[in-house]
């Protein structure tokens, strides 16, 4: 009985010990990459302020489809060395240039300085109540990533159709899509985090950064669309 007893505790005890080392981890991976993310954001903010003042122009659709799918591979295949980290901050700093001209285009409309900063808080306010909630719920999202996966995928597809044909209605209606998308990236990806699906903070910064830059733009394209009538 007594070795019963002695073999539960061990086990108990060795239980919990690899609790707090899954904890422990997925605290180094959250806490890195809300780090990571917070300077990266900074960082595409600068570039995007910069871009704006400067007037400088929108690289057109082609170049910013390359640049982005270009560092998109260069952060992935990297993402286990510091050069993943060059790669990330290449991106979002691109990210952030190709944002300039299209804050400048809408500061430039009636009430447009309200129309961006309403958008800065949206974003910012759904960011962080989707974090909150993906952080402290026990649901397994999981099940999310197939469906978002797809949806993302149409929505690009739709939203490439709304410019190449100049659709503005196909263009509101991927930004209203974008917006449910990306929250639902939000949320998936930092319940993965959470759950220990997602241990490299690069990658998990990459996530959630995308997530937060496309939220942005299609709740500002909703809003000026908005504010016009």
């Amino acid at each position: 009985m007594t070795d019963r007893y002695n073999s539960l505790h061990t086990n108990s005890m060795q239980s919990r010990a690899a609790t707090a080392v899954i904890d422990g981890a997925v605290h180094r991976v959250l806490r890195n990459t809300y780090m990571l993310l917070s300077i990266t954001l900074a960082f595409s903010a600068i570039t995007a302020g910069l871009s704006a003042v400067l007037r400088l122009p929108h690289p057109g659709i082609l170049i910013t489809l390359f640049g982005y799918f270009g560092l998109l591979f260069l952060v992935n295949k990297n993402r286990e060395r510091g050069l993943g980290v060059a790669f990330l901050f290449a991106l979002t700093g691109f990210m952030g240039y190709t944002l300039g001209p299209i804050i400048g285009h809408y500061l430039n409309m009636p009430n447009g300085g309200q129309t961006v900063m309403l958008a800065f808080g949206g974003t910012a306010a759904i960011f962080m109540g989707l974090s909150a909630y993906a952080l402290t719920t026990k649901r397994d999202l999981s099940f999310m990533g197939g469906f978002l996966v797809v949806g993302i995928l149409v929505a690009f597809l739709a939203g490439l159709a709304a410019i190449f044909f100049s659709i503005p209605a196909l263009s509101l209606t991927v930004s209203a899509v974008f917006v449910l998308l990306m929250s639902g990236m939000i949320l998936y990806e930092t319940n993965n985090i959470v759950r220990g699906g997602e241990t490299n903070y690069v990658m998990a910064t990459l996530s959630l950064f995308v997530s937060i830059f496309n939220l942005f733009v299609s709740l500002l394209q909703l809003l000026g669309f908005a504010s016009k009538d």
